[in-house]
């Protein structure tokens, strides 16, 4: 019988930790996510932990080994022994990987979407939905003053229109 299990990793050594598993003859998954970010003006990707500090390891036999790993900080008990993660949420997480990265769905407005500013200076307002910024930011477009103007502002503070 097998079952999968939630491993805590050291910072800044999960490619240490997840190496250290396999080398120990454990089936290893750190899910991913894709980040897109500008740094110094050149749009670049980076691939982050889904969930940052944890990976999930499959345990077959016995779980000792994997519990003192080098880079791991152990794994997530259940009592005396490893809590399991069910199989079905393993399944899930790999059903949403596309090239090696987790695709959360989008339930957010999209470029382009008009939107209804609700507070602050512009209330009442009807602007075009822009981007997504870091912090639940987001950037949309205000037509004043004869132009658009490039406004960002809380994620909380629009709301979709129809």
């Amino acid at each position: 019988m097998s079952f999968w299990a939630a491993c805590r990793l050291q910072p800044n050594r999960s490619a240490l930790a997840l190496h250290c598993l396999n080398l120990n003859g454990y089936e290893a998954y750190c899910p991913q996510l894709r980040e897109r970010r500008t740094v110094r003006g050149r749009r670049i990707e980076t691939l982050q932990p889904l969930f940052a500090g944890y990976a999930f390891v499959r345990i077959v036999l016995q779980w000792h080994t994997a519990r003192w790993c080098p880079g791991t900080l152990g794994l997530i008990m259940d009592g005396i022994v490893p809590a399991k993660v069910p199989d079905c949420v393993i399944s899930e997480i790999r059903s949403r990987e596309r090239k090696g990265a987790i695709e959360l769905p989008w339930c957010g407005p999209r470029r382009g979407d008009r939107v209804r500013v609700l507070r602050g200076p512009f209330t009442g307002h009807l602007a075009i939905f822009d981007d997504m910024k870091p912090r639940e930011r987001v950037g949309i477009l205000l037509h004043l003053l004869g132009g658009e103007q490039h406004v960002t502002l809380a994620r909380k503070d629009i709301e979709m229109t129809r």
